[in-house]
């Protein structure tokens, strides 16, 4: 049997995004997690004895900010040659050719396919002869069909592929390189390893038309479990490709349905109860988590103008659940009050005209003038790491949207005043 291991967009050196601004973030961890995830993808892929390693693009984030980024992937290539493992890599959009300003020499197991044109590496393993068709980025900015002059598969060859792709152009992540899927399918290889698209996805099973993901989630966009893919050739045959993780920490959104809390302590509680749950599925990684508050509560009042104090004791709350195996990203309060609009007009008392009054000043052009004129003062006052913050009060108010911030915090302001009635 023959196995070799698919992976793409490693990123060595590219830190995590949006953990550095909190106290209970590990800085070292942050720094070193995408370097961590590669060297435990070369443990895993001398563990299970594979071939070869097939590296898809974004090996590297950028070009080199230091030597030290470069001396690591020697080490790490340098262990697979020991194991007498070849690599086949080609630099995608970040690591293209013309990015890459520096350069190592490198172990001879190690083959950069070539930016020029498509090229082929073949290699007689195990008894089977084994033929890699690819093409590395020349330019970062490579928008132009590459797949069209890959070569025809070789006779007596277990033919792969190679293509670092936007695919459809159906991603964030920029158009590279695109092709169609059926393209995939109709050039004859038998499996197509992709890379650029950060999310795992099996495109086609006859034949595999592979996106591994990259290694290591970066930020919140980039859940759950990262890693690569391990692919068997026995009797003839490739065999289902199975994902391998190597990540060491990852993102979780954390949603917290608070429709049966009546107080913040209630919130709190049940905010714990999700952090078990979630750490409890992590494989034993570490977790950073997005929490978002959600459903109608009677507890949503004592939530609002309580963010700093809410963020606070919810990082407490996370400490205890996990000690340093749970970290806070953000928190986002998308609850509602329990009472809604129609039962607070129906009362006629003092609560209802409040509510009448925030209504008509939402469409008031004079009143909205007078508070842009006020926030005016505010915000030219206002610390620039607090006024870049991204709360939905304070971006309305930047926006100079003040009808919407009316609309949206009046439910709240209500509410907070019954709670306090």
């Amino acid at each position: 049997m023959l196995k070799f291991v698919h992976a793409a967009d490693t990123h060595i050196d590219s830190a995590l995004s949006g953990l550095s601004a909190h106290d209970n973030a590990v800085p070292d961890l942050m720094r070193t997690a995408t370097r961590s995830a590669f060297s435990n993808l070369i443990d895993r892929t001398i563990a299970e004895k594979a071939a070869f390693l097939l590296l898809v693009g974004d090996v590297f984030d950028t070009a080199w900010k230091e030597s030290n980024t470069g001396m690591f992937f020697v080490r790490e290539m340098a262990r697979l040659n020991v194991a007498k493992i070849q690599v086949v890599m080609l630099r995608g959009n970040h690591d293209a050719a013309n990015e890459m300003t520096k350069s190592l020499p490198l172990t001879p197991n190690v083959h950069i396919l070539s930016s020029e044109a498509p090229e082929t590496v073949r290699f007689d393993l195990d008894g089977v002869r084994v033929a890699v068709h690819g093409q590395s980025f020349k330019h970062a900015e490579t928008t132009q069909n590459l797949l069209s002059k890959y070569p025809a598969p070789l006779d007596g060859y277990l033919n792969i592929g190679m293509l670092h792709t936007g695919l459809e152009g159906n991603t964030p992540h920029g158009n590279y390189a695109p092709c169609s899927l059926d393209e995939l399918k109709n050039k004859g290889y038998a499996y197509f390893a992709l890379g650029h698209i950060h999310l795992h996805q099996i495109h086609c099973e006859a034949p595999w038309v592979v996106m591994p993901g990259n290694l290591q989630g970066r930020h919140v966009q980039e859940l759950g479990p990262r890693g690569a893919m391990l692919v068997s050739y026995e009797n003839g045959e490739l065999q289902p490709p199975q994902r391998i993780f190597v990540d060491v920490l990852r993102w979780q959104m954390a949603e917290v349905d608070i429709s049966t809390a009546k107080t913040r302590d209630d919130v709190v509680a049940q905010a714990g109860v999700v952090f078990r749950q979630l750490l409890d599925d992590a494989d034993g990684r570490p977790l950073a988590c997005r929490v978002t508050l959600t459903g109608k509560s009677a507890a949503h009042g004592a939530l609002f103008g309580q963010e700093q104090l809410l963020r606070a004791e919810l990082t407490a709350q996370a400490i205890n659940v996990g000690g340093e195996e749970i970290w806070i990203e953000k928190v986002k309060v998308r609850s509602e009050p329990a009472t809604d609009a129609l039962v607070i007009a129906a009362r006629g008392d003092a609560l209802s005209e409040l509510q009448a009054l925030l209504g008509d000043a939402a469409k008031d052009p004079e009143f909205l003038a007078s508070l842009e004129s006020e926030f005016a003062v505010l915000l030219s006052k206002m610390p620039h790491d607090i006024y870049r913050q991204e709360v939905p009060a304070l971006r309305a108010v930047r926006d100079g949207d003040f009808a919407t911030l009316i609309r949206e915090i009046a439910p709240s302001v209500l509410d907070r005043i019954t709670l306090e009635a």
